[in-house]
């Protein structure tokens, strides 16, 4: 049996400003610069993803647009490698693709795989509820059929049934978020389980609440352009987000040395 690991002592809680979210995006595209072929590799899994999507919504419209607004809530999961690229950078460790992979691996057996497991449970109940809310609107037959077409989205039930899925849809993003804006990283860098570093993560969103709003909106624009282009702008948007969240995990918490 492996040897029990020492439970890290829990950060405190710590202001963050608008000037440390532009420091932070500032140090995510540096750290993109610096290391390119890492966010380029793992940026390609939410690409491939994103046309895995695609294919699942069978090339009917009402089902792309349904999976891609949900695709924004599993992003952070994957975000683990870019995590560990920064924190190399940042303590002046080497870059090898065998230990930062080997990172990545390693943390099936910590606590990372029960936030990507909720996320999972996340994303399930807003497929579900997307599904809920087309019947709702535009009624079973167009459920089944999928055959859909622009101009029934520029109707007053079409119109309706999108802002009732932004705003579903946003408000249960902006949960994902403020469970796993912090806790991702935190999991990564200490020996802290699950529960207590989306407790943490929730914490710092209600006492830096303006910053991390403006965060998370930034972080949605970020991702909503990156997937116009067939997803291929995800390839720079991605890296740098999640490069500068590491950076702000680092001002936002105080880790004891």
């Amino acid at each position: 049996m492996p040897e029990p690991v020492e439970a890290s002592v829990l950060p405190e809680v710590g202001r963050v400003t608008i000037s440390d979210l532009i420091s932070a995006l500032k140090a995510g595209v540096w750290d993109f610069r610096r290391a390119p072929l890492f966010g380029l590799f793992f940026s390609a899994v939410y690409v491939l993803a994103g046309f895995a999507l695609i294919w699942l919504g069978a090339g009917t419209m009402a089902w792309v647009l349904t999976l891609s607004l949900g695709f924004p809530l599993v992003a952070p999961f994957a975000a683990v490698g870019l995590y560990e690229v920064s924190r190399r950078l940042e303590a002046g460790e080497a870059l090898d693709w065998r230990g930062v992979l080997g990172v990545v691996a390693a943390e099936r057996g910590r606590q990372v795989p029960w936030i990507g497991a909720i996320l999972t449970i996340a994303f399930l109940f807003w497929s579900f509820l997307a599904h809920l809310l087309f019947a709702l609107v535009m009624g079973v037959t167009a459920l089944r059929t999928g055959m859909l077409d622009w101009g029934m989205f520029l109707t007053w039930p079409g119109l309706a049934l999108v802002g009732a899925e932004l705003a579903v849809g946003g408000l249960t993003a902006f949960l994902i978020f403020g469970l796993t804006v912090v806790s991702l990283p935190l999991c990564l860098d200490c020996e802290v389980d699950f529960v207590s570093a989306m407790l943490l993560s929730l914490a710092v969103v209600r006492r830096n609440r303006a910053v991390m709003a403006l965060w998370a909106v930034l972080i949605g624009l970020g991702l909503l352009i990156g997937m116009l282009p067939a997803f291929l702008g995800l390839m720079v948007v991605l890296p740098v987000l999640g490069h500068a969240s590491w950076h702000l995990y680092r001002r936002a918490l105080y880790v004891p040395v």
